[in-house]
């Protein structure tokens, strides 16, 4: 089988294109997709490009040890993810009951990875190759970079750096770093010695290597000290910018892990080039007898046209992770790629989605942050548009314009959401308006208002409920001049810090009084890097230390989802609980302010008779 535009898998493939070593052997948690939505893939693309061989590993056996030596020993690095998605999160619901499906697997199939999958698969390979380096990077090695809450244990956990044995992290967006490291490797440096990347931290047993760095509070002081936790997690949340970060340095026993400062955002024209690399778009061929890759499907025919985000909701990690600037690529590498796109034989004329961690972002916030910074001590967005945001959709306009004026594309969807809030600050926003309503919406547009509670939003870092409200009626209005029955989908969360039962109550009125009823509700998820996460183990605001009510009772979690759903005849027993919990039986019976009816029991005769009420 000749799959020459794929990375080698095996040895046979390696003997077909003349590969006698390879510079780099990639581990991944997820099937082998040749796809730009996938991290590993570009990482391998863009040190293809770079002139150096690159092979995968996928998903392989983490119980044997001859999986990882299939490749050989690669003569510069093993590279190391877990694939697109945290290995735990994947794995378990935030009830940390098993999933049964893996997007990121054939068929679906789950157990194709380990828990914790970077360090176990840095272990195995540590076991068969014990000089050569390891690098570790994506989502799961980037958010653990240093000492965190891990929910799963409910504890605080040392960096990941410290039980892989892994030599260096890349945190964040990997395409910078990566070639530099690899063109240090390359000249003869040892891995010990590349300690100055931008966008990566080590383990060092000295503070020689660390420049004009902050001092974090140690990780026993973090794991047993709430406020100290705080402490720790406050100057990395303000220590997330390219321009005006410093170093950070974790003290542990006998050593510590330093982290440098962020990588700059990709320029236009770079991010461009990352995405005119020559991706197979597909899965593997080795997994159509397996039925596939089903993460594929949803973004086979997707746009993306950004990176990061300035939105800063406090349970999002995109802020810890790709930067609060914002890059964008531009209209011609767009449209290059959905004439690519319009070109598959399995294209039906419908472009899924034009976007990225949000999809009406195309512009930096403002024009102060690439000289500047971001600011540490405000957000973008939130509790209100700052007066320096350049809220403008203009461009993202034009572009959608252009996509839908392609020959062989019928429609361009928006999938990826609107950020109504930066929409609504737009003083221009009705011509976008209108055509999103006119062309982009399938039936169906979603947004994140996420709760209505005033205190749970606050906490949340999103807008007050009357912003979705002025966006609801606009789009409705918009919808009925263009004759047009298209809804609205409201994400909503249900357990965020501060939300109690009666805030729980209050979402459900507000549901009930706007006849909305929610498809899926998602309990708040604690993953590492976000402030939301801070809260929940802290049970504090990091910012005040002022006591935040924190929801941990798994069965009054149910109550508080029931109630968001609490048309649901699975839902009754629990709604009635909790409205009893919070003093609210007014809420049960049959008049038009009830959320509920009394449960209904039956007697010997089998006649329904309601209880606790006279017949």
């Amino acid at each position: 089988m000749d799959n020459r535009g794929f990375f080698p898998i095996s040895k046979e493939d390696l003997i077909q294109r003349g590969i006698k070593t390879l510079d780099f052997v990639l581990v991944s948690g997820d099937a082998y997709v040749d796809h730009p939505s996938f991290g590993a893939c570009i990482i391998g693309k863009v040190l293809e490009a770079a002139g150096y061989t690159v092979g995968i590993i996928a998903q392989p056996d983490w119980a044997n040890p001859n999986a990882f030596t299939i490749l050989g020993c690669p003569r510069l690095a093993f590279l190391v993810t877990s694939g697109n998605i945290d290995s735990m999160v994947n794995h378990y619901s935030v009830a940390k009951k098993r999933r049964q499906k893996d997007y990121y697997s054939p068929g679906g199939e789950m157990g194709k990875r380990p828990d914790r999958a970077v360090t176990a698969y840095c272990n195995q390979i540590r076991a068969n190759y014990s000089k050569t380096p390891i690098i570790i990077g994506g989502i799961e090695a980037s958010l653990r970079r240093l000492a965190h809450y891990d929910y799963w244990d409910n504890k605080v956990r040392k960096s990941i750096l410290a039980g892989s044995g892994a030599d260096l992290l890349v945190y964040g967006m990997g395409e910078s770093p990566i070639v530099e490291i690899a063109d240090c490797l390359n000249s003869g440096l040892d891995i010990k010695d590349i300690t100055y990347v931008k966008g990566t931290a080590y383990k060092s047993k000295s503070l020689e290597t660390a420049y004009d760095y902050i001092m974090l509070p140690s990780f026993k002081d973090v794991s047993t000290d709430k406020n100290k936790y705080c402490d720790s997690f406050l100057l990395q949340y303000k220590n997330t910018c390219h321009v005006n970060s410093k170093t950070l340095v974790e003290p542990y026993n006998g050593y510590y892990i330093i982290q440098n400062t962020p990588t700059a955002p990709l320029a236009r024209g770079r991010l461009d080039l990352v995405y005119s690399l020559p991706y197979e778009r597909a899965y593997h061929p080795i997994y159509e007898k397996m039925g596939g890759v089903p993460a594929i499907e949803e973004v086979k025919f997707s746009l993306i046209s950004n990176r990061g985000c300035f939105g800063s909701c406090n349970f999002c990690a995109l802020a810890f992770h790709q930067g609060r600037v914002l890059q964008s690529r531009s209209h011609q590498s767009i449209l290059r790629e959905a004439e690519e796109i319009a070109a598959d034989k399995d294209f039906k004329g419908y472009i899924h989605d034009v976007g990225g961690p949000t999809a009406n972002f195309r512009e930096p916030s403002c024009g102060k942050q690439m000289d500047n910074g971001v600011c540490k001590e405000k957000q973008c967005l939130y509790p209100s548009p700052c007066k320096n945001l350049n809220a403008t959709h203009k461009d993202y306009l034009s572009l959608l314009r252009k996509l839908r004026g392609l020959p062989k594309v019928k429609k361009v969807f928006i999938r990826s959401g609107i950020r109504f809030d930066y929409l609504m600050a737009d003083k221009e926003n009705g011509e976008f308006f209108k055509e999103l309503c006119e062309h982009h919406v399938s039936g169906q547009l979603k947004v994140a208002p996420e709760h209505v509670s005033h205190e749970v939003l606050k906490y949340m870092g999103k807008p007050k409920i009357n912003i979705f409200e002025s966006f609801s009626n606009k789009f409705y209005k918009t919808n009925e001049k263009l004759n047009k029955k298209q809804y609205l989908v409201p994400y909503l969360m249900s357990s965020h810090p501060g939300s109690d039962i009666n805030s729980a109550i209050e979402l459900a009125l507000y549901l009930k009084k706007r006849g909305i009823t929610p498809e899926q509700v998602q309990d708040f998820y604690p993953t590492p890097g976000t402030l939301s996460t801070c809260m929940y183990y802290t049970e504090m605001d990091p910012f005040t230390r002022g006591k935040v009510f924190v929801e941990k009772n798994p069965h009054n979690k149910a109550i508080q989802r029931a109630l968001m759903q609490y048309k649901l005849p699975q839902n009754h027993s629990l709604v009635i609980e909790g409205l009893k919990q919070a003093g609210r039986e007014d809420l049960i019976g049959f008049s038009e302010h009830c959320l509920i009816k009394p449960r209904q029991v039956k007697n010997k005769n089998h006649k329904s008779i309601l209880k606790g009420r006279k017949r």
